[in-house]
């Protein structure tokens, strides 16, 4: 059974309109009729909801329950979408952290290139040389890792949009 008949099948249990069925949960009553012919899934807070609600298990709402078992080789749509929505979660918190760090690594390149430029190389009373020669090396390689890292991060999101939507292109 698929997760619209299921919701169907929940909603006519409890002897719910659809309007009742989703002031209950706080959606449309439109929504509840997308989901019911399968033209949309809800999000998982609503699934939670649902769950929350009217007495039936994750397990039961998401999966199947036992018709799980059954088919197993018939594809769960309300299970792929959580799997790909989390997923997408993760991907996204990952290319933003990503991001950020190859962003400060050139704002430090940055510092550091300053700081060399405006440093003061003297001699000392005893002949020693002092000088802060080790920022400007230091700099460069902060500014080349940054730059990687944030090149690696553009390879990987066009890589990743590839793989999802068959293109280079933004999805419209």
């Amino acid at each position: 059974m698929e997760f619209g008949e299921r919701v169907k099948a929940m909603r006519s249990g409890a002897g719910l309109t659809q309007e009742q069925f989703a002031s209950r949960l706080g959606v449309t009553r439109q929504a509840v009729s997308n989901w019911e012919n399968g033209r949309n899934l809800p999000d998982i807070e609503v699934v939670i909801a649902l769950s929350q609600t009217f007495g039936v298990s994750l397990d039961e709402l998401i999966l199947g329950g036992e018709d799980m078992t059954r088919d197993a080789g018939e594809k769960n749509n309300m299970a792929n979408k959580l799997i790909r929505d989390g997923s997408e979660g993760r991907w996204m918190r990952m290319s933003l952290a990503m991001s950020v760090v190859g962003a400060a690594l050139i704002v430090i390149a940055t510092v550091l290139a300053v700081v060399a430029t405006n440093s003061v190389s003297y001699v000392d009373a005893s002949g020693m040389l002092h000088e802060d020669f080790w920022l400007v090396p230091v700099s460069y390689a902060c500014a080349a890792a940054g730059v990687l890292v944030l090149l690696v991060n553009f390879v990987a999101q066009l890589r990743r949009r590839k793989r999802m939507t068959g293109s280079y292109r933004p999805a419209r």
